[in-house]
């Protein structure tokens, strides 16, 4: 088979994939690899390939065992509240902590389809950081994508009710650390004008140094993080104390960007 021609067979696959596995390990960099890894895979195993499920289910087997090997190597991605308690001293932030560690946005595009259909949401990908990753698997392919417990076993060489205790526990799991309202229900209830605004409200404020008014913005239990750094801080007094002692040093000029949905 050509390049071309398998290129025509997976590339209206890549961009899903891309986000099963930036679900799976939280990081962008990692998805690309485990990405990159399940195209090899599927190029050298195409011969094999007897079509007995569609070629995006065998693309998805290939990626979600790729995602496994690499979750097993490396350690989760998590946010600054899960690497220690938030600061009140705005002078000392910590050292930057190497290593692969920090869970990563992932920049998306509104026109994104995709995107918008499936679960990106922050919160949702940091809850599932703490899941073993079998779990994790089961409750993205149950989930999100919509397999069969039966579909999902045979993708995970597993048996449909290891499938359905692993799924009982992960959604256990994950219903313990999302907020209540989800940023889909925030997003609609805002509507496209309302996001514009307080979008345009916020980059005014902090382009201007106005720590009231950005304050104002800000949910009570608003935190402030930014990794490398371990410094982070909760709650508007002590992020409005960050802001106006610390970050407002430096001018700034912020531009909108998409991410997680």
């Amino acid at each position: 088979m050509s390049d071309e021609t398998f290129e025509r067979l997976v590339g209206p696959y890549r961009r899903e994939l891309t986000a099963h596995c930036y679900r799976m390990l939280g990081s962008v960099q990692d998805a690309e690899d485990a990405v990159q890894e399940t195209l090899l895979a599927a190029w050298r195993g195409l011969d094999g390939f007897e079509g007995r499920s569609s070629v995006r289910t065998w693309l998805y087997r290939i990626a979600t065992h790729a995602c496994l090997r690499l979750s097993s190597k490396r350690p989760p991605r998590l946010l600054s509240p899960d690497h220690g308690p938030a600061r009140r001293d705005v002078w000392e932030l910590g050292s930057p902590v190497a290593g692969p560690v920090w869970l990563e946005p992932w920049p998306t595009d509104p026109a994104d389809e995709y995107v918008t259909r499936e679960s990106v949401e922050l919160a949702f990908v940091a809850a599932l950081q703490h899941l073993p990753a079998t779990q994790r698997a089961v409750l993205i392919l149950r989930e999100v994508l919509q397999y069969s417990a039966a579909e999902t076993a045979s993708l995970l060489d597993t048996t449909p009710a290891s499938v359905n205790s692993a799924l009982q526990r992960a959604r256990a799991s994950v219903g313990e650390r999302l907020p209540a309202v989800s940023q889909r229900d925030e997003l609609s209830a805002l509507g496209a004008d309302g996001q514009r605004e307080l979008l345009d409200a916020f980059v005014a404020a902090w382009e201007a140094a106005d720590v009231p008014a950005l304050l104002a913005l800000l949910a009570e239990d608003a935190r402030f993080t930014m990794p490398p750094l371990p410094a982070w801080f909760s709650g508007r007094v002590d992020v409005g104390r960050f802001l106006a002692e610390r970050v407002f040093e430096t001018p700034w000029k912020l531009r909108p960007a998409g991410f997680n949905g």
